[in-house]
């Protein structure tokens, strides 16, 4: 590996060895021979290889290991000894797995071959200022001060009454609290040496607001003279590239490589696909690993997946990671009596988003997940509809649907078919009738044109999204005759021409043209997508109010993508084109979306999934990526010889549970407290402290041992929402909750209950019949900051105007305990819990 990098043993023509094992010891070939394999088993020990710069000083220390042990086990004593050698750099190997470390910055990052003498090199040229990084200053209005320096003094944005038009009619961008946030973890991360970072968002949560501002400051503080932004998909690239030139065209340039092959290096921000520099190894042959200093990669699970690492790893400097997808639940290989093969582990640890990006705990630099969207009221939680037939009812049972048949020679035969056969091995129009018929009866309408609202659906295959799309069509002529012309759905995949182009377009309101339903509205005439692997990650259609799984869905990634399509909030006012009626009607918000789930996707990753299961990981591929991930045709034939059966029988929905989910989310949504407690658990310290009762020490050592590391990044809010609790907890009741001493959280109602019987029981009021108001009354005042600052303060007829509990409610209770309460609470009610 070190030959194939350009390291030479050996003194050849084109230059001296420059590799020794140890300090001025040169190799001679028969060296080699001798040495065998087994690099750690010589006479003194483990063998450093030392690799010299053209100058022949120490450069690199490699320290080699054998292949069962972890390259990172020989991490600080690597250090030392490049330390003694005065080298700057050190790779830690076992043959499978490499680790290339610049003690000058940051941590080990995992790398897929050697450095050559000139790519090494090129790390000189890398000199951040982490300093200047962390000093600037990031704002709420970070972007909006690019797009309109000096908005602060437009009378417009003075007036409180006319600044949202001010905004709108300026596009101005506000940074929302945690993007913020976000971006301050980058600054006080990388004043502490690291490099390289990764954001776990939402679907929904601004991922490209976010890059565009960290975009701002790195090239604003000198730490980076060019950006490139990495896409897995094409959609995706003009998606970022419009985003880019909405917020920064002010300061900075923004291009598609693809578009500006010969004039990209004029530009601060180049965007492309992964696939583009990767066709013909053009990142290679067209750039230097010094031309740009900062690479943001969007949806980093898949674009740094196999051979795009390559790309990834080509270019020295800062590296940040977007993903909408929690780490996959991949564990560790167990302790027990199985036996793997260590490379297996390696693969895991290549294929491992958090590991390259330096989070080798398995969380990420800053997380903000789905719950934590929902609860600050900028994303949607889906309302499912269950729908099972009573063909997938059968496919889902555990004995499958059974088919009996005879074979030539007259034996019975009799197979079972699963919920994965759906479509590959068995078929059943009937069965994709019902899900279409569902859809369409079911599926939530365009709040302003009536018309059915605009829908992805998955299919299982290519041929099976063509199926679907024929169905819906002819269901929707039957429906609306004349209104559509076999356009109503359309097939957007992979085979189909311009497939990414349609993507845009129904992004767009353009697929097929625009609706007719309603004048002067800007909407899709296309109203449902059939797809199969696009349309998953990344893809921004806020305006979406219904998705449909008809295939079974194994992957909890797949799964949290696939969702997150309709969790955006949007306003469909915004799509009027005359400003009067815009007006006229206001807001017209999304306030929900539909997801048919025809599969039990929900229950399976809800009830069935086993999130400590130890996965095995596929076999890297070794086709590069594609752009739209499609299926076969579908027409498989498994192990075991079993073939194909299509179900001919009439098939209908016998089964439908429809359920909002709540604020708390899905359960796929809320392991982060689980891993929380785990970890508590694991605490050695942490679980003597609790054994003795020590709650004092066991609180301390949790904020100054557990909280808020820049790895292990958990906050007591943060934890409070994983846990779906609606008000704060204290570090106690989390250590508690973890061990067991209490069996969960009480939410508000339950503690402000447990108060006023305690107030009841001391307090011991005669006026029994005003029990009730004076409960209403010490509630309110417990709960609404409002209302106790106005009682405070003595402006009692200011309740007139309050929602909550008003001036009449007041005047219900009796006139002593007006007064009696409030005090009563001051002193023997703490309300921290509810603030």
């Amino acid at each position: 590996m070190l030959e194939a990098a350009g390291w030479r043993f050996f003194d050849e023509p084109n230059g001296p060895a420059n590799i020794v094992l140890e300090p001025n010891v040169k190799l001679q070939p028969q060296d080699l021979t001798a040495l065998g394999e087994d690099l750690e088993k010589v006479t003194n020990g483990f063998v450093d290889f030392l690799l010299l710069d053209a100058m022949g000083k120490p450069l690199i220390v490699l320290e080699a290991k054998s292949e069962e042990k972890n390259p990172l086990s020989a991490k600080e004593q690597a250090r030392k000894y490049a330390r003694s050698q005065n080298a700057r750099f050190v790779i830690l190997s076992n043959g499978n797995i490499h680790y290339l470390w610049d003690l000058e910055q940051g941590n080990p990052t995992v790398i897929s071959k050697f450095p050559s003498p000139t790519e090494i090199g090129n790390h000189y040229a890398f000199a951040p200022d982490a300093k200047r990084l962390a000093a600037e200053k990031v704002g709420l209005d970070y972007i909006a001060l690019t797009q309109l320096p000096g908005y602060e003094t437009q009378a417009s944005w003075r007036v409180e009454e006319e600044r949202d038009a001010f905004i709108e009619k300026h596009k101005l961008r506000f940074l929302r609290k945690y993007q913020q946030r976000a971006i301050q973890r980058i600054q006080e991360d990388a004043l502490k040496g690291a490099t390289r970072f990764l954001f776990e968002m939402a679907t929904g949560t601004g991922k490209t607001l976010t890059s565009a501002a960290i975009t701002k400051l790195f090239l604003r503080t000198g730490n980076a003279k060019r950006v490139l932004f990495l896409v897995d998909r094409l959609e995706l690239e003009v998606q970022a590239d419009k985003a880019f030139k909405a917020y920064l065209k002010n300061d900075f340039t923004s291009v598609i490589y693809k578009e500006q092959r010969d004039d990209w290096r004029k530009a601060d921000i180049v965007v492309t696909t992964v696939q583009s520099l990767l066709f013909n190894d053009k990142f290679r042959r067209f750039f230097a690993p010094t031309d740009f200093d900062l690479v943001i990669s969007d949806e980093a699970h898949r674009s740094i997946g196999g051979n795009a690492r390559a790309v990834f790893e080509y270019f020295i400097g800062y590296k940040l990671g977007l993903t909408a997808t929690p780490k996959d639940y991949l564990k560790q290989p167990s302790n027990g009596n199985s036996v793997r093969d260590a490379r297996e582990t390696e693969r895991r640890m290549m294929l491992d988003t958090y590991r390259t990006f330096g989070c080798d705990t398995g969380e990420p630099t800053f997380r903000y997940s789905l719950i934590d969207g929902v609860r600050g009221g900028f994303l949607i939680n889906p309302y499912v509809v269950d729908a099972r037939t009573g063909v997938t009812t059968q496919l889902l049972s555990d004995a499958g649907f059974i088919v009996t048949s005879t074979d030539e020679d007259g034996n019975e035969l009799e197979e079972a078919f699963a919920g994965r056969d759906f479509e590959k091995k068995f078929f059943a129009e009937p069965t994709n009738r019902a899900f279409c018929k569902t859809l369409l009866q079911h599926g939530s309408r365009d709040p302003i044109s009536g018309e059915f609202g605009k829908t992805i659906a998955f299919a299982v295959s290519q041929n099976h999204a063509a199926k679907v799309v024929q169905i819906l069509n002819e269901m929707a002529d039957q429906l609306w005759p004349g209104r559509y012309n076999s356009d109503f759905a359309m097939q957007v995949t992979s085979h189909v021409t311009d497939s990414q182009k349609m993507t845009v377009n129904f992004a767009n309101n353009n697929l097929g043209g625009h609706s007719s339903f309603e004048e002067n509205y800007r909407t899709s005439r296309a109203r449902v997508c059939v797809t199969v692997g696009m349309m998953t990650t990344g893809y921004d259609c806020p305006d979406l109010l219904n998705l449909a799984l008809m295939r079974p869905i194994f992957s909890p990634s797949d799964f949290v993508q696939i969702k997150g399509r309709g969790t955006r909030k949007h306003n469909f006012a915004e799509e009027m084109f005359d400003p009067a009626r815009r007006a006229e009607m206001g807001e017209v918000k999304k306030t929900a979306y539909r997801l048919f789930d025809f599969f039990a996707n929900c229950e399976y990753f809800e009830e069935k999934f086993d999130y400590d299961e130890e996965l095995t990981l596929p076999m890297p591929s070794t086709m590069p990526l594609s752009s739209g991930g499609e299926g076969g045709d579908g027409q498989t034939t498994g192990p075991g010889g079993i073939g194909t059966y299509e179900h001919f029988d009439p098939d209908d929905v016998v089964s439908q549970v429809e359920q909002q989910i709540g604020a708390d989310g899905m359960r796929i949504d809320r392991e982060l407290f689980r891993k929380f407690e785990a970890a508590a658990r694991a605490d050695t310290t942490l679980s003597d402290l609790v054994a003795a009762q020590n709650w004092e020490a066991a609180t301390r050592h949790v904020i100054e041992e557990l909280f808020d590391k820049p790895n292990d990044f958990y906050t007591l809010e943060k934890l409070r929402k994983a846990a779906g609790v609606d008000r704060r907890i204290s570090v106690r009741e989390l250590v508690e909750k973890a061990f067991g001493f209490i069996p969960g959280f009480k939410n508000k109602a339950e503690l402000i209950e447990d108060e006023f019987q305690k107030f009841l029981a001391d307090q011991k009021p005669e006026e029994a019949d005003r029990i009730r108001e004076m409960r209403y009354f010490f509630e309110a005042y417990i709960r609404d900051g409002h209302v106790r600052a106005k009682i405070d303060a003595g402006h009692f007829a200011d309740l007139n105007v309050n929602p909550s509990f008003t001036t009449r409610d007041l005047k219900e209770v009796p006139a002593a305990w007006r007064k009696r309460i409030p005090e009563y609470i001051k002193d023997y009610v703490s309300l921290n819990p509810f603030l």
